[in-house]
């Protein structure tokens, strides 16, 4: 965006002293123009959310579909990065260099993992209009001999990303007891521990509401654009005990039986047409009668970790909404709750 053009020479003469110039001009959005905030989870399912029947209870996204739009046909790209990219530009994942995740890009066209300078970020066009923009969480779209904090960062968030602020890692996930995170491109170090009660889910929620109140405050005449995205439900499965807890012994009858429910929820709410009919069951995956008695357990407890950190996750997500909506801005803001990039998390263990 170039700068324009001064007119004339500029005199300044004190037998003129009344003389007048124009006020310095600033980019500002159209009178109304709303805040946006962008959430997007990683790897939870069409079916695992309450709001489309799964057994992952989701009450700030029950809130939010009940006062708004339901979308069962919305795609996405089938992994991680090509999704990212292709939401942050409004383009064709090819066409933007990312038809891989970037651990996997080649130089073939479209897999450089490189974003074409032709394109702009949306992040920095709604910046050059005049918004307020900060990123959180996971940012998997910068090439991987540029993913260190000694650059460059053309690809970075605050680099040619568009964003003024940045909270979050950079890579496909993370741990989230300890995080490898940065502010900007500068390297930060948790304060707390687990034991002290350290979580990234929460600190980047925390990050994030300071970040609106902040902007708010300093700059209450720009809107702003937030893209949230959290690591969650993405392996490392990390969510504190009681959470997962919450959901003891509700997988037990195994997962030939919850797709079924999960299925019959769906056509109540008519996220699927009632005539539907249930897919085959995955000839590669052994049936859950045929699973040794004592090794159910385990994999019913790695369900109800993933689903106490999927709402977990919206827990926090909550806090968002509700801070918003303290600041008397939340019918002024564009919501859009994206509900995974790609599909179920297909990792998981013992450890997470």
């Amino acid at each position: 965006m170039p700068n324009t053009a001064r007119p004339e020479l500029v005199v300044y003469d004190a037998k003129d002293p009344d003389a007048v110039f124009p006020a310095i001009p600033q980019v500002r959005p159209p009178e109304g123009s709303p805040n946006v905030l962008i959430v997007l989870l990683d790897d939870v399912g069409f079916g695992a959310s309450s709001a489309f029947g799964g057994p992952c209870k989701m009450p700030t996204l029950d809130r939010l579909s009940a006062g708004g739009l339901k979308y069962n046909r919305f795609h996405t790209t089938a992994l991680c990065s090509p999704t990212r990219q292709a939401l942050l530009t409004g383009r064709n994942h090819h066409s933007a260099g990312m038809a891989a995740i970037t651990e996997l890009a080649t130089g073939a066209p479209g897999y450089s993992s490189v974003l074409p300078n032709s394109m702009s970020p949306l992040a920095m066009t709604l910046k050059l209009n005049g918004y307020c923009t900060a990123q959180f969480g996971k940012c998997h779209e910068v090439p991987v001999w540029q993913a260190s904090p000694v650059g460059p960062f053309d690809a970075w968030p605050t680099g040619g990303g568009g964003f003024e602020y940045f909270y979050g890692f950079i890579g496909g996930e993370a741990n989230q007891w300890y995080p490898t995170l940065y502010e900007g491109t500068t390297p930060v170090e948790n304060k707390k521990t687990p034991e002290q009660g350290y979580h990234f889910m929460e600190d980047m929620a925390t990050k994030a509401i300071k970040w609106i109140g902040q902007q708010k405050s300093l700059a209450p005449e720009k809107p702003f654009f937030m893209y949230f995205a959290p690591g969650a439900a993405h392996a490392p499965h990390h969510v504190p005990k009681d959470w997962a807890d919450k959901y003891a012994g509700q997988f037990d009858g195994g997962y030939d039986a919850i797709r079924e429910k999960i299925f019959a929820r769906q056509k109540s709410l008519g996220v699927i047409p009632s005539d539907a009919v249930l897919t085959a069951e995955n000839s590669e995956a052994p049936r859950w009668k045929d699973i040794p008695e004592d090794f159910r357990p385990v994999l019913a407890r790695e369900m109800e970790v993933y689903a106490g950190f999927v709402e977990y996750t919206d827990h926090h997500i909550g806090r968002i909404v509700d801070s918003l909506e303290k600041l008397q801005v939340l019918d002024n803001t564009l919501i859009y709750y994206i509900v995974g990039d790609n599909g179920a998390s297909a990792e998981g263990g013992l450890n997470g």
